[in-house]
């Protein structure tokens, strides 16, 4: 068996969670001298569904969903900033990486960019933003493990 890493590939959603499996993928990649990639997927559809609120300047109170558009905005910031903060630490720690933003589903996402990419190892964290939709629907931790044909290595925040 070949444990020879070339490509990981961390999973990033932002959350304070992903902090300990970013240290755990570059510590990894320092070294089997693996080139680092970050991914950060927009799910823009279910968490623009997330983004209610409330108009009051009507004088009733009436429900308003966000611009799809609008919300793209903030997620594409918002994943800059992620991928930019595992980008800073591999610079300084020597290391290659590339940076990917995307759209869809998390964990389907995840596997297709590893596939693509031919990723040797998924490296993530167990906790992100989930809620009450994590336990409806299951994490992306989890769908990634079970659909993965490659090593995920999961970290507990």
């Amino acid at each position: 068996m070949n444990m020879q890493f070339k490509k990981i590939l961390i999973a990033t959603d932002g959350s304070e969670h992903v902090k300990k499996a970013v240290t755990y993928a570059i510590e990894l990649a320092m070294l089997y001298g693996a080139k680092l990639h970050a991914v950060y997927v927009m799910d823009i559809k279910a968490d623009c569904a997330r983004e209610l609120y409330t108009d009051r300047s009507s004088g009733g109170l009436k429900r308003i969903l966000r611009k799809e558009s609008h919300c793209a905005e903030i997620y594409r910031k918002e994943g800059e900033a992620a991928t930019k903060y595992i980008e800073e630490i591999a610079k300084n720690e020597g290391l290659d990486i590339k940076k990917w933003i995307v759209q869809g589903h998390p964990a389907e996402e995840i596997l297709k960019l590893a596939q693509e990419q031919s990723i040797d190892l998924i490296v993530m964290g167990t906790l992100g933003r989930g809620g009450i939709e994590k336990f409806l629907l299951g994490s992306v931790a989890d769908k990634v493990i079970r659909n993965s044909r490659v090593p995920v290595l999961t970290v507990r925040g």
